[in-house]
């Protein structure tokens, strides 16, 4: 089941799976550097290629440096969602 999460309940309270999705093209290398996150890059006809980068998240900071290094790569976010919840 999805969630959709609007500015009133997002919530940062611990770990979970994110999705984040980014404009140009990403080298698999960057993954350590990015968490971890599994990275894998689509191109679809003329159109600029798209990165998705799938893993777990701990917490907020660790999610802020994702971001941060993303936007310091001059990449375009174009989404970022929690797909699960880890629970411990």
């Amino acid at each position: 089941m999805s969630m959709s999460h609007g500015p009133d309940n997002v919530e940062f309270d611990g770990p979970a799976t994110y999705r984040i999705v980014v404009r140009g093209s990403l080298s698999k290398d960057w993954s350590d550097r990015l968490a971890g996150m599994d990275i894998s890059t689509t191109s679809h006809g003329d159109q600029a290629p798209r990165t998705t980068l799938v893993g777990p998240i701990r917490d907020q900071a660790e999610l802020n440096g994702v971001l941060d290094t993303l936007y310091g790569l001059h990449l375009t976010i174009l989404k970022v969602e929690t797909i699960a919840e880890c629970r411990s």
